[in-house]
């Protein structure tokens, strides 16, 4: 079977895992075949989002740090560093006044 013809249906499936939250959050999502983007608005309460077949949360930003919840563990990460969780990873690309920047891959 051709390769390419797989693509378009495995595009759907990894598109279609990725998506905002309960609950009126403003964090939106945006995933691509690699994995998702989550851009967690700061300072409007507990942000959550589905991506991946897993919960992730912001619970709050100190400095440059993000504490987050993913997949039901707690970490925290300073923006250019990532760690696994639950078969995923996760890094954070950036920390504003205004939103935090977190990236999940398989």
């Amino acid at each position: 079977m051709d390769p390419r013809r797989l693509a378009l249906p495995l595009a759907a499936l990894v598109l279609a895992a990725c998506g905002s939250g309960g609950g009126g959050s403003a964090s939106s999502t945006d995933c691509s075949l690699d994995g998702c983007t989550i851009t967690f608005p700061r300072g409007e309460g507990s942000a959550e989002v589905s991506v991946l077949g897993v919960e992730a949360r912001l619970d709050g930003v100190s400095g440059g740090t993000a504490d987050l919840t993913v997949a039901g563990q707690d970490v925290s990460l300073d923006v250019g560093t990532s760690t696994g969780v639950g078969g995923l990873t996760v890094g954070v690309e950036s920390v504003s006044d205004t939103e935090v920047v977190v990236r999940v891959t398989r």
